[in-house]
């Protein structure tokens, strides 16, 4: 799940990305869950996904307003994940899917 707040003052767009436990294969055993895409350079490492009591993963990041930017969840490494409510998707090299979040004033709900 995506949430967008535009904050006016520092003219970025906070989105943060959520991953509900219901949204796990029941068969993985998470050791590690990453956000991955081109606001960080698609590094594997560069953003963790901190997991709540109730078993959500969830990150914050901050991005440019009026872009478009692909990302995706990397599961203990090496298992790849779409996000299911992304703004859209679109194909990449590897035979997949890359997820799309847009970060437009109009669609982020300004920040109070």
């Amino acid at each position: 799940m995506l949430k967008k707040q535009y904050i006016k003052a520092r003219n970025v767009v906070k989105v943060t990305f959520e991953v509900p436990k219901t949204e796990i294969a029941e068969d993985v055993e998470v050791k590690s869950f990453h956000l991955v895409g081109e606001f960080n350079d698609w590094d594997p490492a560069a953003t963790p996904m901190k997991r709540s009591k109730k078993g959500t993963y969830r990150a914050v990041v901050e991005l440019e307003p009026n872009r478009t930017y692909q990302f995706r969840y990397l599961v203990n490494g090496k298992h790849w994940c779409n996000e299911w409510h992304a703004d859209g998707y679109m194909p990449n090299d590897l035979g997949s899917d890359n997820c799309i979040v847009i970060t437009t004033e109009e669609i982020a709900a300004p920040a109070h």
